[in-house]
């Protein structure tokens, strides 16, 4: 696999073109050569090239999708903060009623202890009531 972040067709190389010395002797050997040898040269030129145009097609490819995926991320990006911001108003609504819940507790407890005195004083005056009843 290519890396993404090398220039598009940059697997052209100095050993992909014949050397001067080569291009003489095949371009010799065409001059000279038979139409059979003519046609191989061709056919072997065009597999070359259309593996070289393959080549840079598959990069242009690769290349398109890490820059859709990379505008994807930032749109996943903006969702989430959106999400954060929601969450942190929820976590904020969540502390204040904790906050009114508590109130609402210490003033039960206040109640409770009111309640039980009033138990307490009813049972005495009861027992106080019995007593005068005798």
């Amino acid at each position: 696999e290519t890396s993404l972040f090398l220039p598009l067709c940059l697997s052209f190389g100095p050993g992909d073109s014949p050397s001067p010395v080569r291009r003489r002797s095949l371009v010799e050997r065409m001059a000279t050569g038979t139409p059979d040898s003519q046609a191989r040269f061709g056919q072997s030129v065009k597999g070359l090239l259309t593996e070289k145009v393959t080549t840079c097609g598959t990069d242009v490819i690769a290349l398109t999708k890490q820059v859709l995926k990379g505008s994807r991320s930032s749109e996943l990006l903006g969702q989430a903060a959106r999400n954060m911001v929601l969450q942190e108003d929820a976590i904020l609504h969540s502390e204040d009623s904790l906050r009114k819940m508590a109130i609402i507790t210490t003033h039960l407890q206040y109640q409770q202890e009111a309640i039980q005195k009033n138990v307490e004083q009813s049972s005495d005056l009861q027992d106080q009531l019995n007593h005068l009843l005798k």
